[in-house]
């Protein structure tokens, strides 16, 4: 994917375009049908995607120790 490209966006994932959705299973660490199911879920935002493939659990120490039971 070429930035500089007219209608290219780089941040977007294009689920017609083969190479680029290789590319995204590979960097999102996913198959492409896991990248094309999170598309289909949350849209074509990069960020989106990974954040539902993978999502985001920010906790604390106390969090971590409530959970193990302490």
């Amino acid at each position: 994917m070429n930035a500089t490209q007219p209608g290219m966006e780089p941040d977007h994932i294009d689920l017609n375009d083969p190479k680029a959705c290789a590319d995204w299973a590979r960097k999102l660490d996913c198959s492409e049908s896991q990248l094309r199911e999170a598309v289909k879920a949350v849209g074509t935002e990069a960020g989106a995607v990974e954040m539902h493939l993978h999502g985001v659990h920010s906790s604390t120490n106390a969090d971590r120790v409530h959970e193990a039971g302490d």
